[in-house]
């Protein structure tokens, strides 16, 4: 596949979705369309460091392709990381990113789509399951079921949960889950993922496994799947951080 070349994006609205959390809507002015899959992702290449590898962070698509040039980026503010700093102090709306993508082979297949699907997430790795079963819905792509297991501390920390508390509703065979590991409420379960697709999963039926977040949980995700009997060949990962 051709490497896709290093663009100008416009930041048009940027929205705070919660006390630590942005979201960033990026147009590409060059483009009519900008063309994804769903979890695939985008590097930014920021004015921090005089090495280009240094100055390259990538950040997963948390929209859908919906025939327009804009396309939207959830950013957790990191404590010390040059990257996030640099766009949550210094990029407003009007500012100019350059940017690579889409990039990434994180994304769904069609024989995924014969099995149930889920997607484990923890912090801003939500982002490329938004993008994916919004795309199923508005696509209207046959599925099976597709549970969407997003961990993260406290209710402060949910994101998009309303939105997906009412594509549940909209979207058959699709159910969300969230998992607080600080704090109980009703909305929510408590402890963490794993609980959640382990009891899920008691019928061995077919499934594949799309994880993204932080790599301790992926680490002991890809274990517990395998412990419970499914093949490694059913598991997809993004690492971040």
């Amino acid at each position: 596949m051709p490497v896709e070349p290093w663009r100008v994006g416009k930041v048009i609205k940027i929205e705070q979705q919660t006390y630590n959390t942005r979201r960033f809507f990026i147009q590409v002015p060059e483009l009519t369309s900008f063309d994804f899959k769903p979890g695939q992702f985008v590097t930014l290449d920021l004015p921090i460091h005089e090495k280009p590898n240094k100055r390259w962070r990538s950040y997963s698509i948390s929209s859908w392709p919906d025939g327009t040039n804009v396309f939207e980026l959830c950013i957790v503010l990191l404590e010390g990381g040059a990257g996030t700093t640099y766009l949550f102090n210094e990029v407003k709306e009007g500012s100019e990113l350059t940017l690579r993508g889409p990039v990434g082979v994180f994304t769904l297949h069609e024989e995924n789509f014969a099995k149930d699907i889920f997607l484990i997430a923890t912090g801003t790795g939500i982002a490329p399951f938004r993008s994916m079963v919004n795309n199923i819905k508005l696509k209207n792509i046959e599925h099976k079921n597709v549970h969407l297991i997003f961990g993260c501390r406290t209710q402060k920390d949910l994101l998009y949960y309303d939105e997906l508390r009412q594509l549940e509703k909209e979207l058959p065979g699709f159910h969300y889950h969230p998992v607080l590991s600080r704090e109980d409420w009703e909305g929510a379960g408590k402890g963490y993922v794993h609980a959640v697709y382990k009891e899920l999963c008691k019928d061995k039926q077919e499934a594949c496994f799309f994880l993204c977040g932080w790599k301790a949980m992926i680490d002991e995700a890809k274990q517990t799947i395998q412990a419970i009997g499914y093949d490694r060949k059913a598991i997809h990962q993004e690492l971040y951080g």
